[in-house]
């Protein structure tokens, strides 16, 4: 379906691709995998008409094609569902499915058939919970998810392009979506599927090719791979410490007073009677499933989403968050789930991302002293390797994983002495993973207290001192030292309170 032969593409003072060879069958699964900054998010912009190619050729269904516009991939039935969702906010699902193709009547858009058609699409998806009428503002990031896939599959598309599909889905969305994936591969769709998610690459995959460092490592058959082969071929270095690695506890924590403590926070039905304390260089975890209530208390934390009651105590004197301001004045960060959307400015540099908190700092009757804002930035693209060319380069060309990396930097320019991180590792792969991990790991030496979710409960057991598990709202129990592991966090979302000893604080 897919020969893609010698290609290469630059940017100024990097080579994303050199010479890259990848080629896709006419209805397989095929992974593209990769470290932060491997060339695969490159590679599909290339082959989708988003950048030119500096070199090579493209044979895509026994015609050799040369791209320079997104719509000229689509014409030819390539499809492409990005991991930062391309939805209009304000439109309904319905509409966003169908947007530039309505069906129409006596010249009119048939609004009817619209709505019908997205209802049926769904319904073939086995999706049949979601109200097609309304906007996606309103949906969850999941259903938006679904939104993006249903619209690709309804063009019968002949290559399906897939980046991070499942980064938001549930458990049984999961399985929804994959069940789509093998429908379409039956009917001779091909899939290219980009995740950081080992078990679904192993589960939904027939071959892999792995990038590193722009250049191509090799084409694999799945069945010939093991998780930990595979990613040492990612990294190009034996991957058992990345993936056993757990961070050791300060022995001192449970001597140090909270930090920040809060009671009985509750805001209507996704946050109920909610108590949390976190100390000084802690990193507490929290854990739930989609709808557990763990992006809603954070947000009322950073007073985002102020609480309807409740207390919350910084270094022991009572305080009122009602707004983002008041959180920063007290010294909190917060890095949001949705990098895209509340988080980078894609147009502006890696300069003017990063300093945007601490303008005011570096002004002086109106003027930013440029030079310490370059020395201020260059030091935290070393302290945190940060790929990119340079302070200029503009955010929406980097990685994923480096676009993380200069949302914590632009924290940590305002010196903060809680972080709190809303999936700080969604949609990154493994290496850049741990990468930020022992970012994570640095700042809790160094005195600052980290809050962080992770809807992958590993991460959370390798990196945290202290886990809270919430479901259905509420705080169902604490896990910490050795009673810390994915099987307890399990439990006690399912459960409720085990009967672990020394495992709950009450």
């Amino acid at each position: 379906m897919l020969q893609m032969t010698g290609i290469c593409k630059s940017f100024p003072g990097v080579k994303a691709l050199q010479s890259v060879d990848f080629a896709v069958r006419r209805g397989e699964v095929h992974a593209l995998m990769g470290e932060n900054g491997a060339g695969k998010s490159t590679l599909i912009k290339v082959l989708t008409g988003i950048y030119e190619k500096d070199a090579g050729e493209i044979v895509f269904d026994g015609k050799r094609i040369a791209l320079s516009t997104a719509s000229q991939a689509q014409s030819l039935g390539i499809r492409t569902i990005y991991q930062e969702l391309n939805l209009i906010p304000y439109l309904s699902v319905a509409e966003n499915i169908f947007l530039g193709r309505e069906p129409r009547r006596f010249g009119l858009i048939d609004w009817r058939a619209v709505k019908s058609r997205a209802a049926e699409i769904f319904e073939n998806m086995g999706v049949t919970h979601v109200d097609v009428r309304r906007p996606i503002c309103e949906q969850s990031v999941a259903i938006a998810q679904m939104t993006a896939i249903a619209r690709a599959i309804s063009t019968d598309a002949k290559l399906l392009v897939m980046d991070e599909p499942t980064s938001s889905l549930s458990e049984n969305e999961v399985r929804i979506l994959f069940d789509v994936i093998e429908r379409v591969k039956r009917q001779g769709t091909s899939v290219i599927f980009i995740s950081h998610k080992m078990s679904e690459v192993f589960e939904i995959s027939d071959r892999t090719t792995v990038l590193r460092d722009g250049l191509l490592v090799g084409t694999y058959p799945m069945a010939d791979l093991t998780k930990l082969e595979l990613v040492s071929l990612m990294i190009g270095r034996d991957a058992t410490s990345v993936l056993s690695e757990r961070r050791p506890t300060s022995t001192d924590l449970e001597d140090r007073k909270p930090l920040l403590g809060a009671r009985r926070l509750s805001r209507g039905q996704r946050t109920k009677q909610i108590d949390i304390d976190i100390k000084t260089g802690e990193i507490l975890g929290v854990s739930g499933l989609l709808g557990s209530g763990r992006t809603e208390l954070v947000k009322i934390l950073f007073g985002d989403t102020p609480a309807e009651e409740g207390t919350i105590e910084i270094g022991g004197d009572k305080t009122s968050i009602k707004s983002p301001r008041d959180a920063i004045r007290l010294g909190l960060g917060f890095c949001s789930e949705d990098r895209k959307a509340e988080g980078i400015f894609p147009t502006l540099s890696v300069m003017e991302n990063m300093t945007l908190g601490i303008l005011p700092e570096l002004s002086k009757g109106g003027v930013v002293a440029s030079k310490k804002q370059r020395e201020i930035v260059e030091t935290y693209i070393e302290r945190l390797g940060i790929k990119c060319s340079g302070p200029e380069q503009r955010m929406k060309e980097l990685s994923g994983g480096n676009q993380q990396k200069v949302l914590l930097a632009r924290w940590l320019c305002k010196k903060p002495i809680l972080m709190i991180l809303d999936e700080p590792t969604r949609g990154i792969d493994l290496g850049a993973k741990s990468e930020i991990e022992h970012i994570i790991a640095d700042l809790a030496s160094r005195g600052v207290a980290v809050l962080m979710i992770s809807s992958e409960m590993e991460e959370l057991v390798r990196s945290c001192d202290r886990i809270v598990v919430l479901s259905e709202g509420k705080k169902v129990g604490e896990l910490k030292g050795s009673n810390i592991s994915e099987e307890n966090i399990v439990d006690m979302i399912a459960h409720g309170n085990p009967s672990l000893e020394g495992a709950v604080d009450e």
